[in-house]
């Protein structure tokens, strides 16, 4: 009987490949169900003979109680985004300053949910979504649903591949005509089909909704090139997308983007544009990354789609820092898949640059296909009724009198006490990329602070002695209140630089944020930094490090701290300390070449620990410049500007001195 439950499953997963990758079935759909149905009988009377990629494991489902977290080995950057030609020169001029035969690998950019999956020995474990690019959710019962997705590689290794789950256009259809009919809300888009579809916690639904994948990435390729990584990829039976092209030059991505613009409404699925990589993986590493994004990849976005609409109103909004913003009060009209009501117009300079009236039909279009913007009036539709808009005096929440920024473009409101501004701080300390705190969404909060449940920082931590109160409230329930409880406490343990970004201190974001927690260690330390320490720190200038000094000089922010402190809330950073030394301290360092003894990584995480700073290009700006073994034009650039040039030889010497390395 193992024998033929082998047999059974080999049959049916060539034949899963051939229908859905490969469009050419091999089976009728009676003799692959007479099939399936015999290994199902087999596996009950003989479970422990049950292969882990056995097609059965796709036909059972499961259902979950909540998503778990999960840390991904390598961060999963986003791409940053190009919308023009000249944006891709610069893009491209960029690279090839350091790498003049630089060659490209343009792909469709699928417009579907990113996601990160883990084979050990060739046998598939585990699915998670992109989350904060550092942590995300475990999806895997949802993901095992994939139909193209092949539980068993090839080749029996050990592997984490990334890539995109997406819903054709033709399931969306279906998917959206069966809500139809039972009278549920209908989905905009496939994106949000796919992405709703793959976040439920029974993976029957994701099921039923038919989801694909294609992979594109893996983070630690054993190839020398991005085009040899896809080949590989499809070598070991993974689904990736084919129409992909290897370029060398500007204008063969043009070319790729023509060609793929043209034919993009043929396609059976939707995408958003095109992504452009670097196709050699040592250059790859050479550029390394911002906090962000991958230095050697972009996206070129499509040019988002263009609707009129009518200019109803033009309401004040008050930030978290009291800046007072225009937004637009549209007609509410569908662009680019989503129904937009409301757009920002920045500023009052912003408004008559555009000579925007209340009352116009304005032309709209979503930037990047995701950021609503008003173009401009569409003045042949003007009657004379429209109104010019008068600048406020007053914040239209407190009414405190209005002040103008230093730049004189920018109006704010100075009341610290003022009810907005303390509002769009509970919203961002409880944001994803802040504390993380699941189930205080921006309505939530503003009822909160309005009920007087919520009105600062450590009110948050409090809710635990209110859960009864919090029960009782409309469209609430014990199980909401119990996972907005347990989303609270986790937050707790977060590191320094996420409650730093929290507080909301002027011009301190994510980066800036982890540079100080790395720096200090503790908040009590940084609470008696002064500003010129404040400035060795790099990228920290004179008007950041004066608003931290400022914002704990505050004894309100002193005491908040406290009160947290008190309440369980770690203030301390949680990874690497920084060691100060002479050699590192405060020095920005390039790597080039290769080094036969450590990984550029590793070497990386060695500089930043004794507080150096490691950059991906050579400038004036630049310390010292390691030098491995073909070294390129990283290391001629030192010359010219006569940076000081550590060979391999010296740099194993500091290391092993350090007893980082024997």
């Amino acid at each position: 009987m193992q024998e033929r439950i082998k047999e059974l499953v080999e049959i049916l997963n060539k034949a899963n490949v051939e229908y859905y990758m490969n469009d050419d079935p091999f089976l009728s759909d009676n003799e692959y169900d007479s099939l399936l149905n015999e290994l199902i009988k087999l596996e009950e009377e003989y479970p422990e003979f049950i292969l882990p990629d056995s097609p059965t494991q796709k036909v059972a489902t499961k259902v979950i109680s909540e998503f778990q977290k999960v840390t991904h080995d390598t961060p999963m950057f986003s791409l940053s985004n190009v919308f023009n030609e000249n944006e891709i020169r610069d893009f491209s001029n960029k690279i090839t300053k350091e790498f003049p035969n630089c060659q490209y690998v343009c792909e469709l950019k699928m417009d579907g949910l990113a996601v990160s999956l883990n084979y050990e020995k060739g046998i598939f474990k585990r699915a998670a979504t992109r989350g904060d690019g550092v942590i995300g959710e475990d999806i895997t019962h949802n993901v095992l649903m994939i139909k193209t997705l092949p539980l068993k590689l090839k080749e029996p290794i050990d592997l984490e591949i990334r890539g995109e789950i997406f819903m054709s256009k033709k399931s969306f259809n279906e998917c959206n005509a069966k809500r139809e009919r039972e009278g549920l809300p209908l989905f905009q888009n496939p994106r949000n089909a796919a992405a709703g579809s793959i976040r439920q916690l029974d993976s029957k639904i994701a099921k039923e909704r038919d989801l694909d994948i294609y992979l594109y990435h893996i983070p630690n390729t054993p190839m020398a090139t991005h085009y040899e990584t896809m080949q590989y990829i499809k070598k070991l039976g993974l689904p990736i997308n084919p129409n992909l092209a290897l370029v060398s030059s500007p204008s063969g991505i043009l070319d790729y983007i023509e060609e793929w613009t043209q034919k993009r409404s043929s396609l059976p699925y939707e995408i958003d544009g095109i992504v452009i990589k670097v196709n050699d993986i040592g250059m790859q590493r050479e550029l390394g990354s911002t906090a962000k994004y991958p230095r050697w990849a972009t996206a070129y976005k499509f040019p988002a789609e263009e609707v009129i609409t009518k200019l109803t109103d033009i309401i004040f909004t008050v930030g978290r820092t009291g800046q007072i913003t225009p937004n637009a009060v549209l007609d509410p009209i569908k662009v680019a898949g989503s129904t937009v009501k409301r757009a920002t117009l920045h500023n009052m300079d912003y408004i008559r640059a555009k000579d925007l009236k209340i009352g116009d039909y304005v032309y709209l279009h979503k930037a990047g296909d995701v950021i609503p913007e008003v173009v401009g009036p569409v003045l042949n539709r003007r009657n004379g009724s429209e109104k010019i808009l008068k600048m406020i005096e007053n914040c239209p929440i407190c009414h405190t009198p209005l002040v103008k920024s230093t730049s004189e473009i920018d109006y704010f409101c100075p009341n610290k006490l003022c009810p907005a501004r303390n509002v769009e701080g509970l919203i961002h300390f409880v944001s994803r990329n802040a504390m993380n705190i699941d189930g205080l969404g921006d309505r939530i909060m503003e009822d909160f602070y309005n009920m007087g449940i919520i009105k600062n920082f450590p009110d948050i931590y409090l809710l635990k002695n209110r859960k009864q109160e919090l029960i009782e409230l409309e469209g609430f329930g014990n199980k909401s209140v119990e996972n907005l409880l347990i989303s609270i406490e986790n937050s707790k343990h977060s590191s320094l630089e996420r409650l730093l970004f929290a507080l909301g201190i002027p011009g301190i974001g994510e980066k800036n944020a982890k540079l100080i927690a790395k720096k200090y260690g503790d908040i009590d330390n940084l609470k008696n930094a002064n500003v010129e320490e404040l400035k060795l720190i790099p990228d920290i200038g004179e008007i950041l490090a004066q608003n931290i000094c400022n914002f704990f000089d505050e004894p309100a922010n002193r005491m908040i701290i406290r009160e947290l402190q008190d309440l369980g809330v770690n203030t301390e950073y949680l990874g690497e300390k920084v060691i100060e030394h002479e050699i590192f301290s405060n020095k920005k360092f390039v790597l080039t070449g290769t080094l036969s003894f450590i990984k550029r990584d590793d070497l990386k995480r060695i500089i930043e620990k004794y507080n150096g700073m490691v950059s991906g290009s050579v400038s004036a700006k630049t310390d010292v410049v390691i030098a491995g073994e073909d070294p390129g034009s990283k290391y001629t650039k030192a010359q010219e500007l006569n940076i000081e040039i550590w060979n391999e030889e010296k740099i194993k010497d500091i290391l092993m001195e350090l007893n980082e390395i024997e």
